[in-house]
């Protein structure tokens, strides 16, 4: 009987503890290693900052569920990995350390025959002096921190109504920041409210990018189809931008904030600064920080994880210049290149290289997004990692007949631009696949039929539908597993 542990209790680990627990029945143990009590919905944060959601209407208590799905859920952080096991296991096992209050700080070491890292990303505010909730920045990464994004945001309301002048600055807080979607949301819901309160005079709002050009969103800009159209993503964006009177700062890595001030460097090699009143910028993302130690307790961190902290997998992680990438670099099972029962998932795993194209400043510092793997691509990636192990135990066969390269994988995003059911906006964009394929797209990197962008208010309600659909597959409802990643 086999024994799955899963690190992370986000949208891809609970994904996959979700089908485990569905399809691994007698004798078969999954736990779940998580410091959440809850989980959380993630892309409906964006209302929380804006005060339209309250962090409870994107959030609920993870252990109910599990005990539901039979999970034996430990609340505790992941702290190493020894998958060679020790001079006392014969098993690989995680190192965890409880963070609930029963049983706090206590230490445990949980073996397995397979385990999955979905540990999500480590929001490393620390990279950028002075950026994040406990400094001079906001941020929506997390519902508490999204709630206090709005009660700032509340601040700068009131002043506007009392005839004050507000800049707001909204967009990535590092050179190397990810989610400029989750940023590029927030601003078009911060103008919409802005608009609604009749305090546009009053407001100078700015969106700041470390994007070469506005829509690449991480994976390199895309040609969409909008009203018969063939439209680069730039455009798209820009009108939107224009349309909502937000101006914009692009190849701009943000290096320092200071109250009210960002410093920031352009890939001119410039050094620049810009003002703010309230200012909502995405952190850089790292790996959670867990080391690996072979057999005799030596550190084999460097053979699992790259050096940003994320797990090494089935990709080609050769160095070779950005002409000769190609989309068979991205892995199809996220597998550990050195141990076959341990697996990565969502943002947890290192991929090959940006899907933009690397930009560096006259001073050496490398300008562009990386990757993003957030949402449906980690859905969909703890879902076939999971059926992957659930095949291998049920069978005794050690292939993967599920595979999930973003290479070949299309995604929907749905980016809020206003909230309301008669007036609320949304732009409705899909891309298949995520990452470019040259050899195959070669006019425009991507299936163009299957690459389309609308703008409207059927694509709130898709979005508002979703939030509801998605928390009752999240709460394993009946016939969750209907509904797809």
């Amino acid at each position: 009987m086999a024994k799955v542990v899963v690190l992370g209790a986000g949208i891809s680990g609970h994904t996959a503890v979700s089908y485990l627990s569905k399809y691994l029945k007698k004798g078969h143990e999954v736990v779940i290693v998580s410091p959440n009590s809850n989980f959380q919905w993630v892309p409906s944060n964006i209302w929380v900052g804006v005060g339209l959601m309250t962090p409870d209407q994107v959030k609920f208590k993870l252990a109910p569920v599990y005990k539901k799905l039979g999970v034996d859920y430990k609340q505790a952080l992941g702290v190493s990995i020894n998958p060679e096991g020790d001079a006392e296991n014969e098993k690989g096992f995680v190192t965890i350390k409880y963070v609930s209050e029963e049983q706090k700080d206590v230490v445990e070491k949980v073996t397995y025959d397979y385990l999955i890292n979905a540990t999500g990303p480590k929001l490393n505010f620390e990279a950028t002096e002075g950026l994040g909730p406990k400094k001079f920045t906001q941020s929506v990464c997390t519902y508490d921190h999204a709630a206090n994004a709005w009660s700032n945001l509340q601040e700068s309301f009131k002043k506007m109504e009392n005839g004050e002048k507000q800049t707001f600055l909204v967009g990535t807080g590092h050179p190397l920041a990810t989610c400029q979607g989750a940023a590029f949301e927030y601003i078009l819901n911060i103008a919409f409210e802005v608009n609604k309160r009749k305090l546009n005079h009053l407001a100078d709002l700015w969106w700041i990018t470390n994007e070469y050009e506005l829509g690449d969103f991480g994976m390199g800009g895309a040609y969409v189809k909008r009203n018969g159209y063939i439209t680069p993503t730039k455009i798209f964006t820009e009108s939107l931008l224009k349309e909502y009177g937000i101006r914009w700062i692009k190849q701009a890595g943000v290096s320092k904030v200071e109250k009210g001030i960002v410093h920031y460097e352009n890939l001119e090699g410039e050094l620049k600064t810009q003002e703010f009143d309230f200012a909502m910028l995405i952190p850089g993302f790292a790996g959670a920080g867990m080391k690996a130690y072979g057999k005799h307790g030596n550190d084999i961190s460097s053979d699992v994880f790259a050096g940003n902290g994320m797990m090494k997998v089935d990709a080609d992680y050769t160095t070779k210049p950005y002409e000769e990438w190609k989309a068979k670099d991205w892995p199809l099972i996220y597998q550990s290149v050195e141990y076959k029962n341990i697996y990565a998932a969502g943002i947890a795993f290192a991929p090959p290289h940006s899907m933009s194209k690397p930009m560096q400043s006259p001073n050496g510092t490398k300008i562009f997004p990386t990757p993003p793997r957030t949402g449906m691509p980690s859905g969909v990636i703890g879902k076939i990692v999971a059926q992957n192990i659930i095949h291998q135990i049920k069978t005794g066969k050690t292939d993967h007949p599920h595979e999930a390269s973003m290479a070949k994988m299309g995604a929907a995003c749905i980016v809020s631009a206003g909230y309301g059911i008669r007036k609320g906006q949304a732009a409705v964009m899909t891309v298949n696949p995520i990452v470019q394929d040259w050899e195959k797209y070669p006019k425009w990197g991507r299936d163009i039929n299957d690459t389309v962008g609308v703008v409207g208010t059927a694509g709130h309600w898709m979005k508002l539908f979703m939030h509801y659909m998605f928390i009752y597959k999240a709460k394993a409802k009946p016939f969750w597993w209907l509904i797809p990643e």
